[in-house]
């Protein structure tokens, strides 16, 4: 199989490519090793995987689930749960985007610099077929994001001149559907300039100037992880000449964003980066907010919450946010992004930091998993009208989704579609999908 192939942007010839590497590669059985928050280059990943390529790198890498998140769509749902279906690989899929928390106007939530903005998250969609009041909302958050990029990207070109770039001709064309991330933008800002200084020596001193930085700061040339993220932090974050400070009317707010996730039969999901922000310090109240309006899960990305061999008090308040998700029955979720150079297909979580939260995230990858074959088939998932009249509380809702993740895999779906009843009970469901993969 051709790697480039299963990258095409044409999707029948990723298609093609997959399914031959179904029919020729042997894969190695499941381990307890999950990612459930993996960009693709729908909305940049930074080795180019289409769902396709990251379903099939899951399976040769043996994860137990494995899940994409894409930024403002849901491109590769459709794909994306095919090549699980294909690969009898348990598979998610989740939108994050940004939105504002009026209760935290003041404090730095997770959004560096932006006071009362978060990233957020829906986990658990099933379709694209979704109903119109959320169609129109996901439309205006593409259409909101092009046209901050189209005003940033018009920003910077003013400063970087001679080197400009044209948001149709040399953005668009990274990724397949036209939405384009900052990630994106400064890809394109490198190629375009290696284009203008083909000499490395006179590109260096080009991004030196531009950039107010000395030339031995500039590396990774033409546009690697170095040069990319220097040139995102210098022009495009806060204080920078294309950055322009969002407020309240910047970004949905947050139970905005959670009803269009509700409407689609996901679950609102509220994100953490670190726990060192104002805004993270106050954990407890940030989460009865979002709880407030609809979240019902929580992401992590464990790999930026600790430094290996060398405990500190990031991996303190990672240890503290999972007891609180225990606690209050939050399924946790989380996974490596790959939306930067460098970042690691899967966690680590053999590690000393990782090991003894090894359960926690596995669970809620099954959980993530039980939601999404449930709902899709039936409308049974998470938070629907027979899971809150099936369990006595969400712990035992927790208990029943995780072993109907940990139990089922795709290859069953013909039997237990047969069978699927809001009728039956979850003992029921529960050896309907053991007996329909036996």
């Amino acid at each position: 199989m051709s790697e480039s192939a299963i990258d095409n942007f044409d999707a029948a010839t990723r298609r093609q490519a997959l399914e031959q590497a179904a029919a020729t590669e042997t894969f190695p059985a499941a381990q307890p090793i999950v990612n459930v928050h993996a960009h693709t280059f729908f909305s940049y990943n930074y080795r180019g995987y289409s769902p396709s390529h990251f379903a099939l790198e899951s399976k040769r890498q043996a994860l137990a689930v494995s899940g994409i998140v894409e930024f403002d769509c849901l491109d590769g749902l459709d794909e994306f749960l095919a090549a699980g279906r294909l690969l009898d690989l348990k598979t998610s899929i989740g939108l994050e985007s940004r939105v504002y928390v009026p209760e935290f106007g003041d404090r730095e939530i997770n959004s560096p610099g932006e006071p009362g903005i978060s990233y957020h998250m829906g986990i658990g969609f099933t379709s694209t077929d979704i109903p119109e009041e959320a169609q129109t909302y996901m439309d205006g958050l593409r259409t909101t994001s092009a046209d901050r990029n189209r005003g940033l990207v018009d920003r910077v070109n003013a400063h970087l001149d001679p080197v400009a770039l044209d948001y149709e001709a040399d953005v668009l064309p990274l990724t397949p559907s036209g939405n384009a991330t900052e990630r994106h933008i400064c890809v394109a800002y490198g190629r375009k300039a290696a284009a203008q200084f083909p000499e490395e020596e006179a590109l260096a001193r080009f991004w030196a100037d531009k950039l107010g930085v000395e030339v031995d700061q500039v590396a990774d040339l033409p546009d690697g992880r170095a040069l990319t993220d220097l040139l995102r932090s210098k022009t495009m974050k806060s204080g920078g000449v294309g950055y322009v400070q969002p407020d309240s009317g910047s970004f949905p707010h947050m139970p905005d964003m959670n009803r269009f996730t509700l409407l689609c039969g996901a679950i609102p999901t509220l994100t953490w980066l670190d726990g060192c922000s104002a805004g993270e310090k106050a954990i407890d109240e940030l989460t009865d907010v979002a709880m407030a309006s609809g979240v019902a899960a929580f992401n992590v990305i464990p790999d930026r919450n600790y430094t290996p061999g060398s405990p500190d008090i990031k991996l303190v308040k990672l240890q503290e946010v999972v007891a609180m998700t225990e606690r209050r029955g939050l399924p946790l979720i989380g996974g490596t992004e790959m939306n930067s150079p460098g970042q690691k297909f899967v966690d680590d979580f053999d590690s000393d930091a990782l090991y003894p939260l090894r359960t926690v995230f596995l669970k809620g990858a099954h959980i993530l998993y039980a939601h999404t074959v449930l709902q899709g088939m039936a409308g049974m998932g998470y938070l629907s009208d027979w899971a809150a009249n099936s369990f006595a509380d969400v712990f035992a809702k927790n208990d029943f989704f995780n072993a109907f993740g940990e139990a089922f895999s795709p290859r069953g779906e013909d039997r237990l579609r047969d069978g699927l009843s809001s009728e039956r009970g979850p003992d029921e469901i529960l050896e309907l999908a053991r007996s329909a993969v036996a």
